[in-house]
């Protein structure tokens, strides 16, 4: 939990910890921060001339960070210092990608510095996930479960999720688009009135985080266009975390199914998003999943399995 309290001579925000470190104390892990971050950079990597007599400490000195990073030198020393100076998100990116940071790195250091941290983005070593991610929603079986991006499209789905919630290759695959305009879902839905504002509302506070991002734009227009309904709904401006939902099914083959969805975030992979579907204690839901993924269930499922 953080407290924003009033910049004192910038117009950022700034974060104060309301539990845990003080501010000296959290100055002083800037200062080690950035020292041990600068001792791991050396003048080659940094593209420096090499030469120039023996150094004194490894990695870069002070002054050669300044430089690069298009600083004064006292106050980059003030910074590693852990004064208590006013500092900018583009100060502190220039320093960051002299220091080579990771984007986890940049954003502690923001949270050291007191400002408010940039929006996560993967790493590129993180990128190749998939495949472990698949095995976690395969694992997950005979419970649905799927993987969207930032925009709500759908990367992937294990075959609980195709045989329950009628996720196929011939839908629009954007889980937005197709809460909204896919008649199979809408059809197995008795619960769709109740959560239609929830969807909407928690896909308005994805938007809101990336006002000027045209993919979200892009799903928007899409939707809008598909379906009154939305547009609607859309115009209440309700804003909702990603958090947990109800869904009550009912599968051609199983009868009722009542389930709850648990949205999570892979912090090695922030634009994921894991949705698991749990069975509730109703509607003997759970041994009714494990029939509908078994052979004899597959068959009187309304459609094959994908893949």
């Amino acid at each position: 939990m953080v407290v924003v309290v009033p910049p004192e001579t910038t117009g950022e925000e700034r974060y104060v910890p309301a539990v845990g470190a003080t501010r000296s104390e959290r100055h002083n892990e800037l200062r080690e921060f950035l020292m041990s971050r600068r001792a791991r950079v050396s003048p080659e990597d940094a593209g420096l001339p090499v030469g120039g007599g023996r150094r004194r400490t490894p990695g870069l000195r002070r002054e050669e960070v300044a430089v690069l990073a298009g600083v004064g030198a006292s106050w980059y020393q003030w910074l590693e210092q852990g004064r208590d100076i006013s500092v900018s998100p583009q100060v502190l990116d220039a320093v960051a990608r002299v220091l080579r940071l990771s984007d986890a790195e940049r954003r502690h250091l923001y949270l050291l510095a007191g400002l408010n941290p940039p929006t996560p983005e993967v790493a590129p070593g993180r990128r190749d996930m998939c495949d472990g991610l698949r095995r976690l929603i395969d694992t997950w079986m005979p419970y649905p479960a799927h993987i969207m991006d930032l925009y709500y499209n759908c990367v992937m789905y294990n075959d609980a999720a195709a045989i329950v919630l009628g996720m196929r290759p011939g839908s629009t695959q954007n889980c937005l688009v197709d809460f909204f305009v896919d008649p199979l879902y809408r059809s197995r839905s008795n619960s769709w009135e109740r959560n239609a504002r929830t969807v909407v509302a928690q896909f308005r506070a994805a938007c809101a985080a990336r006002p000027d991002d045209e993919g979200f734009q892009s799903v928007l227009a899409e939707v809008s266009a598909a379906s009154a309904e939305f547009r609607q709904m859309w115009a209440q401006r309700d804003i909702e975390d990603q958090g947990q939902i109800r869904k009550e099914l009912n599968h051609p083959a199983a009868g009722l199914l009542v389930v709850e969805s648990t949205a999570m975030k892979v912090p090695a992979r922030p634009d994921l998003l894991i949705v698991l579907h749990t069975p509730l204690d109703e509607a003997n839901t759970a041994a009714k999943l494990e029939w509908l993924a078994s052979p004899e269930g597959r068959r009187g499922a309304m459609y094959p399995v994908a893949g």
